[in-house]
């Protein structure tokens, strides 16, 4: 796998469909989470973040959820958006690929006037997401029949 990508935001049905194809393969599919508590309504109003291949193939994506959407995941502060659905195809892990979707996703909430992200981690990824700045808090609790924890980075 080429180390050569792009991080944007999704714009169009391509893109979306792009960002619902590497979802599928890592959380339906790798991970066994049904298909219907993948997609919800929110999807229709995020901001959707995807990484390609200079060849065009979608390596990741993830989600920023912001305003009236993110407020209960937030704890309903306005300033605060929630980041999920975060994925890397598996052919592309290593590659700094879910770090480089990480920051797209926080440049996203600035350009909106967010100052904070939220998020709800599986617990084995807790330490990625400290690396990169955010800080768990809360107690640990199942989503999709995985613990989680949630965390949060201030901008």
């Amino acid at each position: 796998m080429t180390a050569s990508y792009a991080v944007r935001e999704a714009v169009g049905t391509e893109d979306r469909e792009a960002c619902f194809a590497v979802r599928r393969e890592v959380f339906v599919v790798e991970q066994g989470v049904p298909q219907e508590l993948e997609y919800d309504t929110y999807d229709a109003t995020a901001v959707h973040v995807l990484a390609v291949a200079a060849d065009g193939v979608p390596l990741g994506t993830g989600r920023l959820l912001h305003g009236a959407d993110a407020a209960g995941k937030t704890g309903g502060e306005a300033s605060v958006g929630s980041l999920g659905r975060l994925a890397v195809a598996k052919a592309a892990r290593g590659l700094g690929i879910g770090a480089a979707l990480v920051r797209g996703i926080e440049d996203v909430a600035r350009e909106r006037g967010l100052s904070a992200v939220d998020l709800h981690a599986q617990t084995h990824a807790l330490g990625f997401y400290e690396r990169l700045g955010y800080v768990a808090y809360g107690p640990e609790f199942p989503d999709a029949g995985m613990p989680h924890r949630a965390m949060r980075r201030t901008l």
